[in-house]
């Protein structure tokens, strides 16, 4: 059982479970579980069967597909109030995982039962909107990703990144190579090509930009 702070925290997240009667959500959230996780922490891997329904308190989850070769491509992150899509879809359809979740930074999770996820889903409304309404969302976003990776080059996609991030970014070459899908080496090349442009200025860890006009330009070609 949830201590009354937590369970405070996690209706002003996750308000779709406010409707419920109140002695009905306690007795779902009776074998929640509060889950904290170091930075770093996989917090699920490929070929995984799923534990439960993760909302997320504090922190957020990197949900990324790793090629054998090491490479890594970043599907989503999920932040407190959102839900993990790749763990609804295991939960509905008795599957395992197909993709790896990593703790972005330290974070609070509570980790809904499986049965207890099927009974919100089958029999609240309000949940089953919430559940649904973030897949769509999640498509979209992944249709985007799809269509970035298929029909956009590496330089393009970084330029894009730049500009949607806030400057100075505080991020190492291997954190952006891991977001884009790309290899390290690749991506410090381009930087260089891009701070030779006068677009960015780089510093150790850090990125700064210069001509974000520039920038969108080249990322819209």
């Amino acid at each position: 059982m949830l201590n009354p702070e937590l369970r405070t925290r996690l209706l002003q997240y996750y308000p779709a479970l406010a409707d419920m009667p109140a002695a009905e959500l306690d007795a779902l959230l009776a074998n929640a579980l509060l889950v904290p996780l170091p930075n770093g922490a996989v917090v699920f891997d490929e070929n995984q069967p799923c534990q439960g329904f993760p909302m997320l308190l504090s922190g957020s989850i990197r949900v990324i597909k790793a090629a054998p070769n090491g490479r890594e491509l970043q599907l989503y992150r999920v932040s407190p109030g959102e839900s993990c899509i790749l763990t609804s879809s295991c939960l509905l359809g008795h599957t395992r995982y197909q993709a790896r979740g990593i703790a972005e930074q330290p974070l609070e999770m509570v980790l809904l039962p499986a049965p207890s996820f099927h009974i919100l889903v089958g029999n609240h409304e309000a949940f089953r909107n919430y559940v649904f309404h973030l897949f769509s969302d999640r498509l979209t976003d992944l249709m985007q990703l799809v269509s970035a990776v298929a029909f956009q080059k590496l330089d393009q996609r970084l330029a894009a990144l730049l500009i949607a991030k806030a400057s100075p970014l505080f991020m190492t070459h291997q954190a952006l190579a891991d977001e884009l899908g790309s290899a390290r080496e690749i991506v410090s090349r381009l930087l260089k090509g891009f701070a030779e442009q006068g677009w960015v200025k780089l510093a150790r860890e850090q990125i700064e930009v210069t001509d974000k006009a520039a920038l969108k330009r080249f990322a819209e070609l």
